[in-house]
């Protein structure tokens, strides 16, 4: 079908454009953390986020209200969980991954890089990225819990207190 009737365009304008700017006031109020680099938690509450909103903008026989109560309540649940993740440490290893070194005082860890279905340049181009160019020069390479690669050379190691949570390497 290319056209039903102007009613359902000016309601799909009309509720769309509350609930665009409802979700906007929801994500404001629920903080920083719900926009931060993703985990897989965070990814899931997003994914269910948009589709939460495209179902409020284009089915008619989902209400406004409904809709704001859907992405409400997905905003809630997240803020929820990541307030009781930082409180206990086991929730939070259930709901997060947990940091894994991929280089260790110059050493590519082979069985860290594969166990997290990383290859070997994607490693390589972090420290090139990090502007080394020698690997020998790199403290640590940590994949970190959202996803993003940290390098840490030699010269900016220091005492190694940021690598506690890191286990053996810490």
């Amino acid at each position: 079908m290319w056209f039903d009737s102007w009613s359902d365009v000016f309601r799909t304008m009309v509720i769309g454009s509350a609930a665009y700017f409802s979700l906007i006031a929801i994500l404001r109020f629920s903080g920083k953390r719900t926009l931060a680099q993703l985990n897989i938690f965070d990814f899931v509450v997003t994914v269910a986020l948009g589709s939460t909103l495209a179902t409020i903008l284009l089915t008619a026989n989902v209400s406004w209200s409904e809709g704001v109560a859907a992405l409400a309540l997905l905003a809630g649940l997240q803020f929820l969980v990541a307030l009781l993740s930082s409180r206990w440490p086991a929730l939070r290893s259930v709901i997060t991954s947990q940091p894994a070194v991929l280089v260790w005082h110059g050493e590519l860890q082979d069985g860290a890089i594969a166990a997290n279905r990383l290859g070997r340049s994607e490693v390589l181009q972090a420290i090139r990225s990090s502007g080394r160019g020698d690997v020998s020069m790199i403290a640590a390479v940590v994949l970190e819990s959202n996803g993003t690669l940290s390098v840490i050379s030699h010269d900016q190691y220091g005492d190694g207190s940021a690598m506690g949570d890191l286990g053996r390497h810490g």
